[in-house]
């Protein structure tokens, strides 16, 4: 989903960049290691900080528990948005069970799902109630949910009612920001958000269905190449200072699930330039996580510096074949490091996130002849049968150990 496009590094093959070691491994690290402990609360009996964050024994002791998490970020193919997907109107649990069962075939444990809060704010019990309608359906398919709260990518003008169609041939020509610009860049409103972000965290804290919570997705995008024109200024700034009150509520509600903000875009070959925005997201969650669609030099000193802060790590957004990160480059890699992978997209729909970023400035007319993300089309049949046998090939066994904290059977009655 990252989409800072053909001009940045981030998404140019590059020469081959070699792994940061030795000394140099060290010396960039520790002013931001050395920041990160200075600031952190001493640890109680549960395992939390003064602030409630995990600690890193806590942390690695619930990822040691669970089996390799392996999956997408999903959308059904009929929603174009996250609003799509969740309004009563549009809510389609035959899509999602049929794609989910999919996911189950290729040895899929987890999906990633963006929520909104503008569903939350029209309806909470509805909005809440749909929520459990999916999670029963994808735990029927043995499948575990990240859910993610917020995001900062793409549309920064959401707003409820039918959805607009697909602009033709158009990577995510549909996708809206959570909460938008509207709210982001007015801090007197951030505290509108307070009763959603606890609300879902109230709902589903204890529901061994939900994996994780990734509490704000790529903050600070500033979607130059689609909506740079009309995009938030200074959104770095906005975001940091909503994304501390996010981790601030989330932490009060204390869930049974780790918390996570993943990193993005960072120049992960040279940590000392992270941004104050990059660096607070590494330091607040219980889990690392970060995306990278990298080729796979990349993607290994990310690895790198993802494992230095002594937490389980987990990429949430990969996989850009025209780009140089596939599932027969990376995956293996992921796997061998026992890093969490969640690639973006699964199957081809209204999202059309099968065609590349740049469609927002060049004109296709037609399937590109190589797909730039998901896996399946339409009717269920994989894109690339080679990548489906890996990825079999490569997932952990069927029904191994969920490592949850509650049976099923509590979790759908709270």
């Amino acid at each position: 989903m990252s989409q800072i496009l053909k001009s940045s590094a981030h998404i140019t093959l590059g020469k081959r960049v070699r792994l940061l070691r030795g000394a140099f491994v060290f010396l960039v690290l520790l002013p931001l290691l050395a920041a990160c402990q200075s600031t952190t609360p001493q640890p109680d009996r549960t395992g939390l900080t003064a602030d409630a964050q995990w600690t890193a024994e806590k942390a690695n002791s619930w990822y040691a528990a669970q089996p390799w998490l392996l999956g997408a970020n999903y959308i059904p193919s009929t929603a174009i948005n996250p609003l799509e997907m969740w309004q009563a109107e549009t809510f389609d649990p035959q899509s999602i069970d049929r794609e989910l069962g999919w996911a189950q075939s290729i040895g899929f444990n987890t999906v990633r799902v963006f929520l909104h809060n503008l569903p939350y704010q029209q309806d909470p019990s509805g909005f809440t109630n749909r929520i459990d309608q999916y999670l029963s359906i994808a735990d029927r398919h043995h499948i575990r949910t990240m859910l993610v709260l917020l995001d900062d990518v793409w549309d920064p003008a959401p707003k409820l009612g039918k959805q607009r169609d697909p602009k033709p041939h158009v990577h995510n020509s549909g996708w809206v920001q959570a909460p938008g610009k509207n709210i982001l860049g007015n801090p007197s409103r951030h505290d509108e958000l307070e009763p959603y972000i606890k609300g879902i965290l109230q709902r589903f804290g204890n529901d061994p269905r939900v994996v994780i919570w990734d509490l704000y997705n790529e903050p600070g995008n500033p979607n130059v190449s689609a909506y740079g024109p009309v995009e938030l200024k200074d959104k770095d700034k906005y975001s940091l200072m909503l994304l501390k009150k996010v981790v601030t509520w989330a932490r009060e509600v204390r869930p049974s699930q780790p918390l996570t903000v993943g990193g993005w875009n960072g120049d992960w070959q040279h940590p000392e330039r992270l941004t104050d925005l990059q660096q607070y997201e590494l330091q607040v969650s219980d889990v690392i996580s970060y995306h990278c669609y990298d080729p796979l030099p990349k993607m290994q000193a990310a690895v790198t510096l993802m494992k230095s802060f002594g937490r389980p790590v987990i990429c949430t957004e990969y996989m850009a074949r025209p780009i140089g990160s596939t599932f027969a480059t990376h995956l293996p890699y992921l796997k061998e490091q026992h890093v969490g992978a969640y690639n973006w997209g699964f199957v081809e729909g209204k999202s059309q996130t099968n065609y590349p970023w740049d469609s927002w400035e060049k004109t296709y007319t037609a399937e590109p002849p190589l797909w730039f993300h998901d896996i399946f089309r339409t009717n269920g049949t994989p894109y690339n049968e080679a990548e489906v046998r890996l990825i079999k090939t490569l997932a952990p066994q069927p029904h191994a150990s969920l490592g949850v904290s509650l049976p099923m059977a509590v979790a759908h009655k709270l």
